[in-house]
């Protein structure tokens, strides 16, 4: 079978915020805090139930998320010891036949700060995601990527450089979503840093 890998990213420590984001509505096991984490994603989707189950019987990985589109399939693995997570990636490397160069380049599409928001646009980003309340006079960033998974690499950096709150992130669909606010300074240092790792997996 050819398989295409889209995503194939490996998340050191799993902050605080995204770690409890995708904790909040999680159908199977909950990252912990710190945990390291690897998102990946494959061509032709219903195989990534097949990735599952070797990384979760070559490894102690817990299985995070798990999403079958109609063209790709994705899977989250975590667990406190890097290794660990390092061994599921390889295994499953091995069994399609792909190295991790193989993966589609990260392309941010949107890349927008806006500064120190009115009041009715804080209720609107408050209501858009499940994470932390945005509120009057906060300054926000918004970025997507292509392709979606990318966008937990891409929040975590963000998350280790600044004090932000994370309000809104998705890992799946046409384009990932992070949205976060915070005072402009502080929004400044995670764009930089998030721009900086959507260039490294880019």
């Amino acid at each position: 079978m050819s398989f295409e890998l889209r995503t194939y990213s490996f998340i050191d420590q799993m902050q605080p915020q995204l770690a409890q984001y995708i904790a909040k509505d999680n159908k199977v096991f909950d990252p912990s805090e710190y945990d390291s984490c690897l998102f990946l994603e494959i061509h032709p989707a219903m195989e990534i139930h097949r990735m599952v189950d070797l990384a979760l019987k070559a490894t102690r990985v817990r299985l995070g998320v798990i999403i079958t589109e109609r063209r790709f399939g994705q899977l989250e693995v975590h667990h406190p010891d890097q290794g660990e997570v390092r061994e599921a990636g390889r295994a499953i490397l091995e069994a399609t036949g792909l190295k991790e160069d193989d993966r589609v380049r990260c392309k941010l599409t949107t890349n927008m700060v806006l500064r120190s928001i009115e009041r009715d646009h804080g209720i609107a980003f408050t209501g858009l995601g499940k994470g932390n309340m945005i509120v009057a006079g906060d300054s926000v960033l918004i970025m997507e990527c292509e392709p979606a998974a990318y966008m937990a690499y891409i929040t975590n950096e963000a998350l280790k450089a600044a004090n932000v709150k994370l309000n809104l992130v998705t890992t799946w669909g046409a384009t990932g979503r992070m949205i976060l606010g915070g005072t402009e300074a502080e929004i400044d240092a995670a764009a930089e840093a998030a721009r900086a790792a959507a260039k490294e997996v880019g």
